[in-house]
């Protein structure tokens, strides 16, 4: 994308959905090391990423996969042949899904290098969100939904009723970052680093974000924020989620990135994503943003700029999600900050 001046008026050519052909990648040479998703000590320069070979990507579970084990204690006899069972499906079923993901976990990069970043910056520019189609398909969405029940890939749990927050209740994954989860995360940086650096310069802010993610990470390591806040949502009927921004420390990347991983009007009715601004001196302006499975959002965590008739003017954002009056909605929030 281009790092020139962006339009704050003029809408955003349409995009079209991901398309989802294999993606090829070169077999890695014998004992070639593979990524990890783990963040870099602070102020160390970022490990290269090593394609996984075709081999790896098919026998390889993501962080976290349960390992088989025996049957419970004091179980013998029909019982235990029967909770063995049980138990090999689930975990073949969790490795299936998991190799799923580390395989497509290969190709983001390339999707998200190849999404159209000027039109991304244009629509946020003009309404204060983007919206990408198919950002995942419909086989990752179900993968990834199915790693909320996996808590050893998650540092922490937290019910929304609890806390004043809202109802349902979501999870924040934990260090090394599953490798979808990682891929997402550090493709998608970059080319929302220019976009944010353009923004605190008209803004008048003087924080700027390196191109690279581990550098900002480590910026944020040394300031005390170490713990990762990329995070699954998961709500039923009845729930929702409050109005907040997603700070979490001194260090703030100023966007941030949704993506709804359950199907509106098949697997839950209501709970749609909603953006406030509050704009000065002026009333409060309301945006339903309409997603559906696999689709991303990209918004800003607190502040946009805005063009006014004297020039460029902050707008304060919040963000949230309506009662969900049935079914199960789960998504995955991508913060690139971490927190205190």
């Amino acid at each position: 994308m281009s790092n020139g001046e962006f339009d704050f008026g003029g809408g955003a050519a349409e995009r079209k959905p991901r398309k989802t052909p294999p993606v090829s990648v070169a077999p890695a040479a014998a004992g070639a090391p593979v990524a990890s998703s783990a963040p870099p000590a602070a102020g160390a320069p970022a490990a290269p990423a090593t394609p996984l070979s075709a081999a790896q990507r098919s026998t390889t579970p993501a962080a976290g996969a349960p390992i088989a084990g025996a049957a419970p204690s004091g179980v013998n006899g029909p019982a235990a042949a029967s909770a063995e069972s049980l138990d090999a499906a689930a975990i073949a079923q969790a490795q299936a899904n998991a190799r799923k993901l580390v395989a497509a976990s290969a190709g983001i990069g390339v999707h998200v290098a190849a999404l159209d970043w000027q039109a991304i910056a244009d629509e946020l520019n003009a309404h204060g969100h983007a919206i990408v189609p198919g950002m995942l398909t419909a086989d990752e969405c179900v993968a990834l939904a199915a790693q909320y029940a996996q808590p050893q890939l998650y540092r922490s749990r937290v019910v929304m009723a609890q806390h004043g927050f809202g109802s349902g209740e979501y999870q924040y994954f934990r260090y090394p970052l599953p490798a979808m989860i990682s891929a997402l995360r550090q493709s998608l940086y970059g080319p929302l680093a220019a976009i944010a650096n353009h923004w605190h310069e008209v803004m008048g802010m003087e924080a700027r974000f390196p191109a690279d993610h581990a550098e900002f990470l480590a910026r944020c390591h040394a300031a005390g924020q170490t713990r990762p806040t990329p995070l699954m949502l998961q709500y039923g009927p009845g729930d929702y989620n409050c109005l907040h921004q997603d700070l979490y420390g001194d260090h703030v990347f100023p966007l941030q990135a949704a993506i709804l991983l359950s199907e509106p009007g098949t697997d839950f009715e209501g709970g749609e994503f909603v953006l406030t601004e509050q704009r000065p001196r002026m009333q409060s302006r309301v945006e339903v943003v309409p997603l559906k499975r696999g689709d991303m959002v990209i918004f800003p965590v607190n502040h946009r700029p805005a063009q006014g008739a004297r020039g460029v003017y902050r707008v304060a954002m919040r963000h949230g999600v309506s009662r969900l009056r049935s079914g199960s909605r789960h998504t995955l929030g991508m913060i690139f900050h971490d927190a205190n």
